[in-house]
């Protein structure tokens, strides 16, 4: 993963729409910026609709399989890699010295697997988005390291922007050399740039003759920098007038490591990924050629965007692997250990834990393959709310299911697998897989960004329809002729947010689960007039509501979730599956949700936001610096 590079919250596709009357230069800087980077799609997607109270169900469902033809080719990769990962792979190793061995590196060069995606023709597997998630969970479930490489390389690296933006001349030169395993990185973030990427202060000037770049400045947590052939740099390059103001222009190059001014200034270490090669990169005076520019000059902040959509996918791929990992372990433990009379898995809190881990499991699995599905569909589908809520979600279920488990396992699960099997135990990798997946709700969007991510996507419809009406800096014309088309649209769309028509199941599915999915289109129009209802009691203000907002993103996550469950359910039957024990599972998955959605809704008519936003600013000013008395 490159570090913890957000996605910022991005504005609507007409700037105009926004009020930026208030804002100080930077903050003006930063919301043009994002702007012009944010993807436009004519349709939007599930999730999309969910948010205005639109139920598509056609978008998601049915599950169809995969490409017939690569089936077989996908069966026989991940078979190999999981031999390879359970023969040849020691994680615990890979943690105490923080190197990935010449051989592994090797090995994985030879399956293939620094180019699933790649297509054959550029010498890669040529494999689907959804395998590359399957293979993601096989890996994430064994070595968190590991997959960091790998995913870091694939999914933000060289090959994900590369074929989505580079020119046939550009593919051609460089997917090759990745496909055959030399290392590639993204460098985006800097010391004053995580999710700001107005701040940047690495440039790119172009030369004399105009055929060259320069680059120079330094980039900060650039995983696989440190080993890395082939970088992607993001740079600011100069200004360019868009009507009649300059606006910041940034850049996207390919870049090779060992070119001359490119030099690694320091490799970091972390709590856990002890053989992340994530590094300091500082660029001097480093020359690329124009013709190294990817997707067009200006264009890099909709590169990195735009690559962070699919790419994001592989992190609660690996996610759900630790949790699957956590479940087994969780199931073992809790049969084999008897406290009181009885395994501890038939105590009460002990069996609460265990399922939360097993229904969560299911529903990110769920949400991914839906997702993944999407991309293989269309590689420009537009999954930037799914996307945004997979990785939101599934790190956040799978760092609960990581912290059960440590508790199921008591002190056993704090001591490290080298204590443990100096004694004589099984060493169960609790300690290691705790450390390894705490940055998961931090890399690439942490959740707190993503809440506002997916909220600034879930409003911006509402933007596009009311936002001139709001926006001071347009004339009295433009705003009340604005306020008529909005007043129109509302007078059709808030009453039927209150129908229950159109929120019907497919027709053939079971019951059980028709129950739950009817019920989540239900919720979603609950939700959509939700929204509204905030939208008109703080208007341009509600921006700022950040708690209030991440609840209605914590609501849609849980009936995006819901229903992706069902109709990976419906698909599992259909396949074969046992039906009472798959509904089971969803029946779980649903009463957990609907629990935090009804917590959630009743938070947004009655919390203490506001007075805990001022005892929080207590603090920060140091009025209650008497708190922090008695510590060394």
């Amino acid at each position: 993963m490159p570090a913890p590079v957000a996605q910022p919250p991005s504005v609507s596709e007409e700037s105009s729409v926004i009020d930026m009357s208030k804002m100080n230069a930077g903050q003006r800087a930063a919301l043009e910026l994002a702007e012009a980077a944010r993807e436009a799609h004519d349709q939007g997607s599930f999730v999309a609709d969910m948010f205005m109270g639109r139920w598509s169900p056609q978008k998601i469902c049915p599950l169809t399989g995969g490409d017939p033809a690569e089936e077989g080719r996908a069966e026989t990769f991940l078979a190999r890699l999981g031999d390879f990962l359970r023969t040849q792979v020691d994680p615990d190793l890979i943690d105490r010295t923080g190197e990935i061995p010449p051989a592994v590196l090797g090995g994985l060069a030879e399956l293939g697997a620094y180019g699933i995606k790649i297509p054959r023709e550029y010498g890669g597997l040529g494999l689907s988005q959804t395998t590359y998630c399957r293979a993601c969970t096989l890996i994430g479930s064994h070595c968190g390291s590991l997959f960091a490489h790998l995913s870091v390389h694939q999914s933000v690296g060289v090959p994900q922007p590369l074929m989505l933006f580079g020119t046939e001349e550009q593919k051609r030169a460089f997917l090759p050399r990745v496909a055959r395993g030399e290392i590639s990185a993204f460098a985006l973030t800097e010391k004053a740039v995580g999710s700001d990427p107005a701040r940047m202060t690495t440039r790119a000037e172009p030369t004399a003759e105009g055929e060259h770049f320069l680059i120079n400045g330094e980039k900060l947590w650039c995983s696989n920098g440190t080993r890395a052939g082939l970088l992607i740099v993001a740079c600011k390059t100069p200004a360019k007038k868009v009507g009649g103001r300059a606006r910041e222009q940034i850049t996207t190059f390919i870049v090779e490591a060992q070119a001359a001014g490119v030099d690694v200034m320091h490799r970091c270490q972390f709590m856990g990924l002890r053989a992340l090669y994530n590094g300091v990169i500082r660029f001097t005076n480093v020359k690329v050629p124009r013709g190294n520019i990817l997707g067009g000059e200006g264009r890099g902040l909709k590169v990195a965007l735009t690559t962070l959509n699919s790419g994001r996918l592989s992190i609660p791929a690996a996610s759900l692997g630790a949790t699957k990992r956590a479940l087994g372990i969780a199931r073992e433990w809790s049969a084999e250990r008897v406290q009181w009379g009885a395994p501890i898995g038939e105590h009460a809190a002990i069996a609460e834990k265990i399922r939360r881990i097993a229904a969560n499991a299911f529903a990110m699995e769920a949400i991914i393959a839906v997702t993944s599905r999407a991309v293989d569909r269309d590689k420009r589908a537009d999954i930037r709310l799914e996307a945004a809520m997979c990785k939101m979600w599934g790190t956040e279920k799978a760092w609960a299911a990581i912290d059960d488990l440590m508790q199921i396992r008591g002190g056993r699960g704090y001591e490290t697998v080298t204590s443990l099997k100096a004694r004589g135990e099984k060493p169960y990798p609790v300690e290691r897989m705790m450390r390894d997946n705490r940055v998961s709700l931090i890399f690439e969007g942490s959740s707190e960004i993503l809440r506002l991510f997916i909220m600034r996507e879930a409003l911006d419809p509402h933007l596009k329809i009311a936002g001139v009406a709001l926006n001071t800096e347009r004339s009295r014309k433009e705003r009340v002729k604005s306020a008529l088309h909005a007043a129109a649209f509302y007078a059709w769309w808030y009453p039927r947010q209150w129908l229950p028509f159109g929120v019907r199941a497919p027709a053939k599915m079971r019951p059980e689960l028709a129950r739950h999915f009817t019920h989540s289109a239900r919720l979603s129009r609950r939700m959509a007039r939700t929204l509204f209802h905030q939208m008109v009691k703080f208007g341009p203000k509600l921006e700022k509501q950040q708690v209030l907002l991440a609840r209605i993103a914590d609501i849609g996550a849980d009936i995006f979730a819901v229903t992706a469950s069902c109709v990976q359910a419906q698909r599992l039957i259909d396949g074969g599956q046992a039906a009472d024990l798959i509904c089971r599972v969803v029946n779980d998955v649903a009463a957990q949700a609907w629990a935090r959605v009804e917590t959630n809704f009743r938070g947004i008519g009655s919390n203490t936001d506001a007075a805990g936003y001022t005892f929080a600013q207590e603090v920060l000013h140091g009025e209650h610096r008497w708190l922090e008395r008695g510590i060394v």
